[in-house]
């Protein structure tokens, strides 16, 4: 149920101006609207996209709440990477580590 609370919260921020503005006065009232674990909600808090990925946040919805927090797509993607670093393979959701974290896709 938790990463289906997470990736609902992607999904409204990425599409919901009023929940973007939430998100920017006071994430943590935001995000007790959410069915999330402790450490879901820091990640999400803290804007940790690395960590918010191991989790297994859908990557689509991800990838456009690192542009709402002004992640350029190089920033993302090296943000994913040192999320795996740091926290281990990707935990649950469909995404699976088909490469090793130093590789680089596309020349990024």
């Amino acid at each position: 149920m938790s990463l289906y609370q997470l990736q609902k919260f992607l999904y409204d921020i990425n599409r919901e101006p009023g929940v973007q503005a939430a998100y920017r006065a006071q994430p943590e009232d935001l995000l007790a609207r959410y069915e999330l674990t402790a450490e879901e909600r820091a990640a999400l808090a803290a804007g940790d996209v690395g960590l918010i990925y191991v989790l297994g946040a859908n990557g689509q919805l991800l990838m456009h709440f690192a542009a709402f927090l002004g992640l350029s797509w190089p920033a993302y993607l090296q943000a994913m990477r040192e999320g795996v670093r740091r926290h281990g393979p990707v935990r649950a959701g469909v995404y699976a580590m088909t490469t090793a974290p130093e590789d680089r896709v596309a020349g990024v």
